[in-house]
């Protein structure tokens, strides 16, 4: 199934033209730049406002995990190891990620819509199915689930501000003078 983020319900926004895009790829700057599965709340928040987000914008973003999926290497820990999860939930993630090898089976990050960009990622974090420690760690008794529980019962504020918060991303650190291209069509290069 290849589906656009519009096709699976996301919002759209406003891109500014003539953005400079790189023409390569670069895995350690993906992984410098992109905060791991394993961050606390409080990374998380240090991780974001380095990047000159808020911790609701960081929240916001974070719901992007209604959709797509992750390796069992990156949950494994939680799943075996962690007490702010459901029993039933770990159980079942337990049967795809076994506590040794398979690291490369997948779970969906949402299991209660994960082809839908909706707010079932929040509510999941409710109920303390969150597949990742660090998807957790937003509705953990710190800061950041009152946000979590404005979203639960607001897609529509969820979505507004999910929108805001990609744009704002969108403009981080641009590529200028001849540094990139811009391209004619922003799925590949020219």
């Amino acid at each position: 199934m290849d589906l656009n983020f519009f096709q699976l319900g996301g919002p759209s926004w406003a891109v500014l033209l003539g953005r400079r895009d790189s023409t390569t790829a670069s895995l350690n700057a993906a992984n410098s730049n992109l905060p791991p599965p394993s961050l606390s709340l409080s990374g998380l928040i240090s991780a974001f406002s380095n990047k000159g987000f808020t911790a609701k914008e960081m929240v916001a973003l974070s719901g992007s995990h209604t959709i797509g999926q992750a390796r069992c290497t990156n949950f494994r820990a939680r799943i075996y190891n962690e007490t702010t999860i459901d029993s039933s939930f770990a159980a079942s993630l337990q049967t795809k990620c076994p506590s040794t090898g398979g690291d490369n089976n997948l779970a969906p990050l949402d299991t209660t819509s994960p082809n839908t960009f909706d707010n079932a990622y929040f509510k999941n974090l409710q109920s303390q199915k969150g597949l990742l420690h660090s998807d957790q760690q937003l509705f953990s008794g710190g800061s950041t689930d009152s946000q979590v529980n404005a979203y639960s019962s607001n897609l529509g504020s969820f979505r507004t501000d999910f929108a805001n918060a990609m744009v704002k991303m969108g403009n981080l650190s641009p590529l200028t003078g001849t540094r990139g291209q811009i391209r004619k069509n922003c799925g590949k290069v020219n």
